[in-house]
């Protein structure tokens, strides 16, 4: 029986911590290493790792130099035949781990699998489900994204791998490209993790931050021989995607005028890249209309419709 290693990276999450633990002590699967590194939380999730600390394969509480700092020291730790990591806000589903491995049995040549995904908030209810299809190394190079918490890898995958400390928002983006170089990964129409979306969240604390990465990553791919010849194929549709990635996250960061410009920015290089998200160019302008207010009513209402 495989072992598979997860990971869970934390900092200051007592509020969610405990859900996270509970969601992989409770996987049906019994041959998992469950590693814990904390980053010197303050607020009590040192007592709640504690609790449960007769369960973990390793914790340590100590200082470090951010998440993928964090992730890193467990890929060092960790020991089994398939590695994920699941952050200190999300949780898995049951039988997560289980549908994983058994993808991976059925299918030896694959590097890295993923599913799907629920978006949930602050108090755990769903919002959203987030389907993904299979995607290419050209797809990610046009920064489609995948759901990180629904991600599993071969170790032999990883190799000598290691996130970019560098990166602090699309690191795992950074990290799915390496792999997509050398092996092939596989999307499996499953519902395996949950994300959790609140103020605190990277993706909306920091969300004016993403672009500055996207384009990072484009030139990092440029001067990479092996990635570069790939990105010339879709070179038009990379760069606005990374517009649009900035475009995206800057509306999130409260910057509707800059989320614009970078829209209209992906919208010159390749239209059609920019017309598949028309909603942020719509959300923008009634943001600074003053209509902000109307938007937020229009996601709220899709989420009763999706609870009903």
């Amino acid at each position: 029986m495989k072992l598979v290693s997860i990971i869970t990276p934390s900092f200051n999450q007592v509020a969610y911590l405990e859900q996270t633990i509970h969601s992989v002590l409770e996987q049906d699967y019994p041959c998992i290493e469950y590693i814990v590194i904390d980053g010197a939380s303050t607020d009590g999730s040192v007592g709640i790792i504690k609790k449960y600390e007769g369960k973990l394969a390793y914790w340590v509480s100590e200082r470090d130099s951010g998440q993928a700092d964090a992730i890193n020291k467990g890929f060092v730790r960790a020991a089994g035949d398939i590695i994920a990591w699941l952050n200190s806000d999300d949780y898995y589903l049951p039988g997560a781990v289980s549908a994983a491995v058994k993808v991976f049995e059925e299918n030896l040549d694959v590097a890295l699998v993923y599913g799907d995904m629920l978006a949930v908030d602050e108090r755990g209810k769903t919002f959203n489900t987030l389907k993904y299809g299979q995607l290419s190394l050209e797809d990610l190079l046009c920064f489609q994204i995948i759901g990180q918490p629904a991600v599993f890898m071969r170790r032999a995958a990883l190799d000598d791998l290691r996130l970019e400390p560098s990166f602090h928002l699309l690191l795992d983006h950074h990290l799915w490209i390496q792999i997509a170089q050398h092996g092939r990964i596989l999307h499996v129409p499953q519902t395996w993790a949950a994300a959790r979306y609140h103020a605190e969240a990277k993706n909306r604390a920091k969300a004016a931050e993403f672009g500055r990465e996207a384009f990072r990553i484009l030139n990092w791919a440029t001067q990479d021989k092996n990635l570069a010849p790939v990105l010339a194929r879709v070179n038009r549709r990379a760069r606005a995607s990374a517009q649009r990635v900035d475009a995206r996250y800057l509306l999130d960061g409260g910057q509707p005028a800059a989320a614009l410009s970078a829209w209209m920015q992906a919208l010159f290089i390749h239209p059609p890249t920019a017309l598949t998200r028309l909603n942020i160019l719509v959300s923008g302008i009634l943001n600074l209309l003053g209509l902000g207010k109307l938007r937020e009513a229009v996601l709220r209402q899709r989420e009763v419709r999706y609870k009903k």
